[in-house]
């Protein structure tokens, strides 16, 4: 899988362990202000962390059940 259009340009080629422990500003479009913004208000410093907020959790789990939804 070529995961390099969601990644920073120093993080392509990077193992999938190490993109779960990079800080989120590793991800295209995050910026550093951004990572400083989730930090502040969700304390997410990783990919990791950032995948396992609850929020992000709650929000896939509502998009899919209403993708099924009659």
């Amino acid at each position: 899988m070529n995961l390099n259009k969601a990644l920073d340009k120093a993080y392509e080629g990077k193992s999938l362990k190490e993109l779960a422990d990079a800080p989120v500003d590793a991800l295209a479009g995050v910026s550093e202000a951004d990572a400083k913004a989730l930090l502040a208000a969700f304390n997410v410093k990783t990919v990791r962390d950032l995948a396992n907020l609850k929020y992000v959790k709650w929000a896939q789990a509502i998009v899919t059940l209403a993708d099924t939804e009659q």
